[in-house]
């Protein structure tokens, strides 16, 4: 089992753990790339961070956090994608990225996992262009 249910995904915030999320396809500027969101512990609350990267087309690619950026002019993107915002609760931050990035409540996996989704999704995306 992949995703992770609220609880879980609450559990693992609280216990100071990243979670994270394949939101899919992005166009930014007329160019195509992908995008990912994460929750992790910074100081005394939780950041969310909205991370848009060049779809490198590879299932084989899965450490979606060494994907160049979309934009590599963005000064928002400090490595850690764009932070937008940094909350105190983690149900809020989990609602936060939900709103504002068009994440799903039931697609949430644990830090490192979001890579699996991208891999399905290039080769579900390949799959529907073959004759």
């Amino acid at each position: 089992m992949r995703y992770l249910t609220r609880p879980f995904v609450l559990g693992a915030l609280g216990r100071r753990k990243e979670v994270e999320q394949f939101v899919g396809p992005v166009t930014l500027a007329g160019v195509r790339g992908i995008r990912w969101v994460s929750v992790w512990p910074w100081q005394d609350g939780y950041n969310v961070s909205v991370h848009d990267l060049q779809d490198l087309d590879d299932e084989h690619y899965r450490d979606l956090s060494v994907f160049p950026p979309l934009d590599p002019e963005d000064k928002g993107d400090t490595g850690y994608g764009r932070v937008i915002g940094h909350v105190h609760d983690p149900a809020e931050a989990l609602e936060l990225a939900e709103r504002d990035t068009g994440a799903s409540p039931d697609r949430w996996v644990n830090h490192g996992v979001a890579g699996e989704d991208y891999a399905g999704f290039v080769l579900a995306r390949r799959a529907q262009h073959q004759p």
